[in-house]
């Protein structure tokens, strides 16, 4: 199964995430999402499952000299690395579960989620802890995928099928939680002013799948029975080496306190 066009060793996490976070895509929704999140001077910001500190130091300067902010992550590697990386300046990197914040009420301005919430056990449980941080009139600004839009072009429109399936039933926790975000908000207590859908389209297979992970998520898709061997070769052989085109989309769903 395995083509020198994919990526066929997991990652490093953190590696991921700085990969991301360079390509013009990450920078680019990244920027929105600053945008939309309207940070002043003085506020107190959360970065809610901030990894090794990709964003900090961005919000940092956001925030000036006389604000926070306040990175959060599970995982003690990416705590580590995120304090490493902003020593110096005006952040506070905690380790912390975001079903249970380790912050007081009403305490944050401003709050962001990157590609987390799909990840995590109870989102709504998620959502209410961080409408519990916010001040009245607090603005949480959420990015996710809902990867039940994931298409990826092939001749054999049912190995796509099949391959999304398998995203959408075992790889990915909340794989829909793009696009029941707004649903889940309303209901944690947040008023939703703003849906923004973003769809980027991959042209280059080695692009896609430094994001997607295309073989490996065939190999695991196989192994779970969504795929045969033979429709797999099939599947990844058309990827490599025909005209390729993918593409997911990505939801930034704008909350209010």
């Amino acid at each position: 199964m395995t083509s020198n066009v994919f990526e066929t060793d997991t990652p490093d996490p953190i590696a991921y995430l700085d990969r991301l976070a360079a390509t013009d895509l990450g920078r680019s929704y990244k920027k929105r999402m600053l945008d939309e999140l309207d940070v002043r001077p003085g506020h107190t910001v959360v970065d809610l499952g901030c990894g090794p500190g990709t964003d900090l130091g961005t919000l940092a300067e956001a925030v000036g000299p006389t604000g926070t902010v306040i990175g959060v992550d599970h995982d003690r590697a990416a705590v580590d690395a995120a304090t490493g990386r902003t020593g110096g300046l005006a952040v506070d990197v905690r380790l912390g579960d975001l079903h249970d914040l380790p912050m007081a009420d009403r305490t944050a301005d401003r709050a962001r989620t990157d590609r987390v919430l799909q990840h995590v056990d109870d989102p709504a449980r998620a959502l209410g802890e961080i409408r519990r941080v916010l001040r009245p009139g607090g603005r949480l600004v959420m990015g996710e995928p809902d990867w039940g839009t994931l298409t990826v072009d092939h001749p054999d429109s049912r190995l796509t099928d099949a391959y999304t399936r398998f995203v959408t039933d075992r790889a990915v926790a909340n794989a829909r939680i793009g696009s029941q975000l707004p649903r889940l908000a309303a209901g944690a207590g947040f008023t939703v002013p703003a849906v923004l859908p973003i769809t980027p389209v991959f042209r280059d297979v080695r692009a896609a799948d430094t994001i997607l992970g295309l073989e490996r998520t065939t190999r695991r898709a196989v192994t779970a029975g969504y795929l045969t061997e033979d429709a797999a070769q099939e599947w990844l052989a058309h990827l490599a080496n025909g005209p390729f085109l993918a593409s997911v989309t990505f939801y930034l769903v704008v909350a209010e306190a």
